[in-house]
């Protein structure tokens, strides 16, 4: 399991990573929560998935493993609440994905 320290540049549009080999997702817009995030990996529509480490394995594990399905990056947050401060919103976040 690879675990980030999860950063991101909130003053560029689409919110671009600013850590390790994540893809550029600039031209690409972030979903939160795992029923749009699976939809999105349904659709083929989802760049890279980022899951929070300190949520509940039976949010994140049917993610992780559709992602591994599909090929699809897969980046480790070390809290919820990281992942949804830097998604914008003023709670924690289990899951967040990079669309089209």
């Amino acid at each position: 399991m690879r675990i980030i320290n999860f950063c991101m540049d909130t003053k560029k549009d689409g919110m671009i990573p600013d850590f390790g080999n994540a893809p550029e997702i600039g031209d690409f817009r972030l979903i939160v929560g795992a029923k749009q995030i699976r939809k999105a990996l349904g659709k083929g529509t989802a760049r890279c998935v980022f899951l929070a480490k300190n949520a509940d394995p039976a949010i994140t594990d049917p993610i992780a493993a559709q992602c591994n399905d599909l090929g699809l990056p897969l980046y480790w947050v070390t809290t919820m609440d990281a992942l949804g401060k830097r998604c914008g919103i003023d709670v924690g976040a289990a899951a967040a994905a990079a669309v089209k």
